[in-house]
Formats: C-alpha cells, structure tokens, sequence
C-alpha cells in the first residue's frame, strides 16, 4: 500500500469503488458509503449506471472518430474501464487516466503494466499544466487531433471558490475541433433531500473533498460554446439507454445527476 495513504479518512475514489462493490477500500470508506446508502437506499444503482453512461459515452466518441481519450479522476479500476472498452472496439486507442488518490494511482498502474497505448498520472485535477504536460500525457495524446475529455462525478469535488468553469474552460481550450467533452455532475434540482443528505454525510466524516450540487444550468455551462449532443444535458440514465442496465428502476435515482457530452 502506498505510504501516504490516510486510511482513517474516507476518499470518494474508494468509497465509490465500494458502492460498485470493489474491494480496493477502507472501514472509514465503507462506513460512509453505509451512511449514505441508508439515507439514499439505492445509491449503488446511481453509481452503476454512471458506470454504464461512460461505457456508451465512450463507444459514441469512437463511433465518431476518436481515437484518444483523457479520464480525469478516473478513480480506482472496475469492470469497464475506459481503456478496456476503447481498445475493444479499435486497439490503436490511446488512454490517459488520472486520479490524485494514491489507491487508484497504485491499481491502475499494475493494471495497465504492459499496455503500451494506455497510461496513468498521479495529479489534482485543479492542476492542468502538471496533467496536460505530464511526459505520460504528452506520450500518449495528440493534442492536434479529436480527443475525448472526460469529467465522471468528479467536478463537484470542486468548489465554486477554486473557479470551476475557468478550471474547465483550460481543459477546453487544449482540445482541437472534432474533440469532445464529458460531464456527469451531481445535481440537488429534482432531489435535493437526499442530495442534502449526502452532503452531509460526507461533511460529517471529514473526508478530503466536499460535495457541491449544481443547477442543470451551471452544468450546462461548463461545456462552453462546444455544441451539445442530442438529448443536451439530461439525468444520466436517460442518455441514450441501450438497454435496462443502463436505467435505475427506482426513477429517483436516475435524477441525482446529470450527464452530457459536447463537440468542438
């Protein structure tokens, strides 16, 4: 294990490893996500079909000729992951994951050992100079040709105060025309009681990031002038659901975020 690792402080990479059911975790990860799964039963379900959303929000950034992708706060390896599903469909598809939690950085390392078209960088992902021009990145992306951007349930890790729609606008102005951008955010607009409760669970245990719930407004902007892809920014298991795996059977848990990719 690696030696900076708090294992009395709960982290939302591992705690969502958790609710998945992985086993790359902790007692405080796994109290809180008990906390939060009997304030909101069902959270396992609204981080499963997160799961499912980048599966198919990366098969439709192939079908539209992207070949390279950059997953920031990419989390802890599970079934599925970007690379593995990339590859599958075009194994010249290059990824770069990154994470600052020390777990997630650890597993993916061993986990992409031997693949040459797929890297991990240990970097906060308020920092994009340390990622865009980390050597692993730089390796890896070309940053004159479409790359796909993704943000999965991360970016209300940031509070307002650290300038989030500049911090996502930097990313966006890295990426040349045909690239695009994808965003699952948590929202408080059609559950805000059990968002509420969230919050303050993770409040309560003092974990190393706060939850931030935006508007579907304020998520909608974070994806600049790029254009929207049809159905725009909506819950995320109402995007483009190939099948019933793809859609919590409790209706309220497909409305605690909102998912939406855009194009340059």
């Amino acid at each position: 294990m690696p030696s900076n690792v708090d294992t009395n402080a709960p982290s939302g990479a591992r705690t969502y490893d958790y609710l998945l059911g992985g086993s790359h975790n902790f007692a405080a990860d796994r109290i809180m996500a008990d906390q939060v799964e009997g304030a909101v039963p069902g959270i396992r379900a609204a981080a499963r079909i997160n799961r499912a959303f980048l599966a198919r929000a990366v098969r439709f950034m192939i079908g539209e000729g992207v070949r390279q992708f950059l997953d920031i706060g990419s989390g802890i390896p599970t079934v599925g992951n970007v690379h593995e599903i990339a590859q599958q469909a075009n194994s010249s598809c290059r990824v770069v994951y990154v994470d600052r939690d020390p777990i997630a950085v650890a597993h993916s390392e061993l986990m992409l050992a031997g693949n040459e078209h797929a890297g991990m960088v240990e970097a906060d992902m308020r920092e994009p100079a340390t990622i865009l021009e980390h050597p692993v990145t730089r390796r890896l992306l070309d940053f004159d040709e479409p790359i796909g951007l993704l943000f999965l349930l991360v970016l209300h890790w940031i509070p307002d105060e650290d300038d989030i729609a500049g911090l996502v606008a930097t990313y966006r102005e890295t990426l040349s025309p045909g690239s695009y951008l994808t965003i699952t955010h948590m929202t408080d607009d059609m559950q805000a009681d059990k968002i509420d409760a969230v919050a303050g669970i993770v409040r309560g245990n003092r974990g190393a990031g706060q939850v931030h719930p935006r508007t579907r407004a304020q998520i909608t902007a974070l994806f600049g002038d790029f254009d929207l892809v049809p159905p725009g920014v909506v819950p995320t298991g109402t995007w483009r659901p190939g099948g019933i795996g793809d859609i919590a059977e409790d209706p309220e848990m497909n409305e605690l975020s909102f998912a939406g990719i855009a194009r340059r």
